[in-house]
């Protein structure tokens, strides 16, 4: 069992960057691979980026490769999403989730534990 709090949500405008982080309680977050997920209005929530057990591997969809990193802290029990060179269309709810066991860490069916969310306002 792990809980997941997303934090750093915002408005923006268009070129800003923002940095979101996710808190996890427990002391085995270092047993879960970790993704970022987001859903737009009318949209359906898609894979954003993933990240290892313990960082050596990464994902990223298409739409944010080159602008936003994904990153771990396994002391700290957080990941990360650092989003830079925001535009409009990445506004949407974005959610942290933790897998211990997943074949594929982009899809979101392999995520067993889910934050709240967080609302990424850009402004255009």
């Amino acid at each position: 069992q792990v809980d997941l709090v997303e934090s750093g949500g915002g408005l923006v405008q268009a070129g800003d960057s923002l940095r979101l982080s996710c808190a996890a309680s427990g002391s085995t977050f270092g047993s879960y691979a970790m993704g970022w997920f987001r859903q737009a209005p009318g949209k359906e929530r898609e894979f954003v980026a993933a990240i290892s057990y313990k960082g050596g591997t990464i994902y990223y969809a298409d739409s944010v490769k080159g602008r936003f990193t994904i990153s771990r802290d396994n002391v700290k029990n957080t990941v990360s999403l650092q989003m830079n060179s925001l535009k409009p269309e990445d506004t949407a709810v974005y959610w942290c989730a933790a897998t211990a066991i997943a074949s594929d860490l982009r899809f979101l069916d392999e995520y067993d534990y889910w934050g709240q969310g967080t609302q990424v306002t850009v402004s255009s």
